[in-house]
């Protein structure tokens, strides 16, 4: 709520004119006039700069949010290195070729029926198995695990709010939301193996020849 958005009401200082008996008003004269224009400016300052402090203050929170999301994921989620001298799943699992994915195909992967695990995010799948200890089932960020975190990366939500069962389009996302999840998809890309496309309710899935899939290995190798 912006700060002038409530009523201020001015008093009227000095508005008595009886004098003491010496003759002297009860306020000095110039008292009204000066408390009046102090008020007055007062309340410009608080309406005309109501709304640009409205607009600062959002920004911020988007500012914070994004920033706790980073700290708690970005450092540690996509941090893959975590406990590296331990055995982990993927270790023992040959890197996945490339093909697309639907809805239905991505929740295999969920990391309680296979070891592996993908996720999708801005309709790109990815390869996080190496990050089993983040989005393994016991994980903090299981949840995501087999299905399309892009609208709990844009919306810094951790609960099945979240998730869609049908195809998600984001096409209720606003501007701020979709350039971080373009981002994360980055950062991903960077982390992680892509594996293939999220595919829309009727696409057929694209036919990878074994020289591009081995391009794009050696791409994020």
């Amino acid at each position: 709520m912006a700060a002038g958005d409530g009523d201020v009401k001015l008093g009227t200082l000095g508005s008595g004119s009886d004098s003491s008996s010496d003759g002297s008003s009860e306020n000095p004269s110039g008292a009204g006039a000066e408390g009046g224009g102090w008020a007055a400016a007062a309340l410009a300052l608080l309406t005309g700069g109501g709304e640009m402090l409205l607009n600062v203050a959002l920004v911020a929170l988007v500012l914070l949010g994004a920033y706790r999301l980073w700290v708690c994921w970005g450092r540690r989620g996509l941090g893959a290195g975590a406990g590296a001298g331990e055995e982990s799943p993927a270790a023992s699992l040959p890197r996945m070729k490339k093909r697309d994915f639907s809805l239905e195909q991505l929740r295999q992967y969920d990391g309680s029926r296979t070891p592996r695990i993908l996720l999708a995010v801005n309709g790109k799948v990815f390869d996080v198995t190496k990050g089993s200890k983040f989005y393994g089932p016991a994980g903090p960020y299981g949840i995501f695990a087999g299905r399309d975190a892009s609208r709990g990366l844009a919306t810094f939500c951790l609960d099945k709010d979240a998730l869609r069962d049908e195809y998600d389009d984001l096409s209720d996302l606003n501007a701020v939301q979709m350039e971080s999840v373009r981002e994360w998809e980055m950062q991903f890309k960077e982390k992680y193996d892509y594996v293939g496309r999220l595919l829309k309710p009727g696409e057929e899935p694209s036919e990878y020849t074994d020289e591009e899939d081995t391009k794009d290995h050696n791409k994020q190798d």
